[in-house]
């Protein structure tokens, strides 16, 4: 099983989204010791944002393109290949201002590709990225999961929304939330998150 493991928070070793997604790919390990697992860091190395200049580079000539945006074509050629070949995608997602990292967000806009992981037909849009699991791993501040906060929910659901659109219909959610309430809240969203991880109440991995 090839695993894909992103990581956008931007805490370092203070981040919650990290330490969560590093136990559940030492589960995954635990489990299927074989399973080849490629890193990528969106903070330690960010990708650009994309841009006219990078969509126009596609179609042009070679030595009509900027040095800079033909290397970060190609650096985006390789995000979008990972994804590809993965067949469990685990993604640390904080919740910053109601809504996920930028840092993310530059890296689905270097996933979603059209006729690679999409495509328009007849029918209307066909997502082209099935068969693949994705555990996020969600970090919250507040509860945002039910309530009358859950409008504000613009990470989970924008997420939710853009796998879909690229096919990918099994999603699983491991969530802390409540984690700037209090010192005790911190401590019980953690550790339930862990359970959930650990005790694979909810955790199902790709075959």
């Amino acid at each position: 099983m090839n695993v894909l493991h992103i990581d956008s928070g931007i805490l370092g070793e203070h981040s919650v989204s990290r330490r969560l997604t590093a136990a559940v790919v030492a589960q995954i390990k635990s489990e299927q010791p074989d399973a080849s697992v490629t890193y990528r860091d969106l903070v330690a190395n960010p990708l650009q944002h994309l841009s006219g200049a990078h969509l126009m580079a596609a179609n042009a000539k070679p030595e009509d393109v900027d040095a800079q945006i033909a290397a970060d074509n190609v650096q985006g050629a390789a995000v979008l290949e990972e994804f590809l070949a993965a067949d469990t995608v685990i993604l640390g997602v904080p919740m910053y201002n109601f809504s996920l990292p930028s840092q993310l967000k530059t890296w689905i806009d270097r996933i979603a590709v059209s006729g690679k992981t999409f495509r328009y037909s007849a029918d209307g849009p066909e997502g082209l990225a099935k068969g693949k699991k994705v555990i996020i791993v969600s970090t919250r501040g507040g509860h945002y999961s039910a309530g009358p906060a859950a409008v504000m929910d613009h990470q989970e659901s924008y997420l939710k929304a853009v796998l879909g659109f690229l096919g990918v219909t099994d999603i699983e959610i491991v969530r802390a939330e409540g984690l700037n309430l209090s010192a005790d809240s911190k401590i019980e969203a953690i550790s339930e998150a862990e359970r959930t991880i650990s005790g694979r109440a909810n955790l199902r991995l790709a075959s």
